[in-house]
């Protein structure tokens, strides 16, 4: 865990400071230890990006794990896409969140089944369905459709690699992707802009 100055890293604390929590409510510790210091041994990543600058200032750019984080509100992806995907014309979705300026929103990317298009009506009923099963702090700000969602070898989807494409960022393990040319259909996306 070396220092970077002047470029986008991630957040770590090499020595423990004073508003670290010392665990959970009910846990042994596993739990603690994953969510802080799995990623790297025995340094707790807070899971933000961010960026040290010459004068010694922090620019804060959001999470670097998948947790979606609108107005400060922590979402899982999953609380986004599970009612999504209970909607029959959708066959595949991925939500990742996109910072605007100093906070973020929610862009939902969809895959619709044969025969349907994402229209007006699809779009309002997506917004339906994840404000009843999940919160109006869920509802995408954005819906957009894809051809197909990226997917690790295992069938997982990659919502860290989608989430850097429409930054503009470069994709890191892209040889562990099933279909790494589909990044191509979130990148320079003008609704996104």
């Amino acid at each position: 865990a070396e220092p970077v100055i002047g470029e986008i890293g991630e957040l770590v604390c090499t020595r423990p400071f004073p508003s670290m929590p010392l665990g959970f409510l009910n846990d042994e510790g596993e739990a603690y230890a994953a969510a802080y210091f799995q990623r790297f041994p025995g340094v707790w990543a807070h899971g933000d990006l961010a960026k040290l600058t010459d004068h010694d200032g922090l620019i804060i750019y959001g999470r670097s794990d998948a947790v979606l984080n609108p107005g400060g509100v922590r979402i899982g992806t999953s609380e986004v896409c599970a009612p999504v995907m209970s909607i029959a014309e959708i066959a595949d979705c991925i939500a990742v969140g996109q910072r605007q300026g100093a906070d973020s929103r929610i862009v939902l990317f969809v895959v619709v089944q044969t025969g349907y298009e994402l229209d007006a009506k699809l779009k309002q009923q997506i917004r339906d369905v994840v404000r009843k099963h999940s919160s109006p702090r869920h509802v995408p700000e954005k819906i957009l459709g894809v051809p197909e969602i990226p997917r690790t070898l295992s069938g997982k989807p990659v919502e860290l690699a989608v989430r850097a494409v429409i930054h503009g960022e470069r994709v890191d393990n892209i040889d562990a992707l099933a279909n790494p040319k589909a990044l191509e259909y979130f990148s320079n996306r003008p609704e996104l802009r």
